[in-house]
């Protein structure tokens, strides 16, 4: 790592947010052994790119924006695994092209797009704006059970527009 020794105090505030890294990716896996996989993840490519944290803005904020990028790509890698391939073909590394990842990210705008206002709203809040339930539920004007509710509901429906 090129970051290790110039910058230990940045280390060491990374350290101290792998309990907020980990309440933060339970939004996005309910498996405690994928929530471990996408944190160490992040805390990975955070490392690997220190020197490009900018000072002045919110470690916490880079790290949530870096953890969401990662989630939103294992998501995207996940819906084109194939079942039945063999051990050799499925352990190769594939680096998808640019304009596949284009198509794959506007498919998801278009499917969240087509989010009835509530679905798409909480999914906003949640996913994009990266505030908590509870924040949301104030905004929303709802309890935060309903946030919860209409964000599983989203996932749902775009997980079968983006497989139908």
């Amino acid at each position: 790592m090129h970051g290790s020794n110039s910058h230990p105090r940045l280390e060491a505030e990374l350290i101290e947010l792998i309990p907020a890294l980990r309440k933060f990716a339970r939004r996005f896996y309910a498996a405690p052994t994928d929530i471990d996989d996408l944190v160490q993840e992040t805390l990975l490519k955070a490392l690997n790119n220190i020197d490009r944290f900018q000072q002045g803005t919110r470690l916490k904020s880079w790290m949530f924006t870096i953890m969401r990028n990662s989630f939103c790509t294992r998501f995207s890698v996940a819906k084109r695994e194939h079942i039945g391939f063999d051990d050799a073909i499925a352990a190769r590394s594939v680096v998808e092209p640019h304009q596949e990842w284009s198509v794959r990210g506007h498919e998801l705008e278009q499917a969240i797009s087509r989010l009835p206002t509530p679905y798409r709203t909480a999914i906003d809040l949640i996913f994009i704006q990266g505030i908590s339930y509870e924040e949301a539920a104030k905004r929303c004007q709802c309890p935060v059970g309903t946030v919860k509710s209409r964000v599983n509901r989203a996932r749902e429906k775009i997980t079968l527009q983006l497989n139908g």
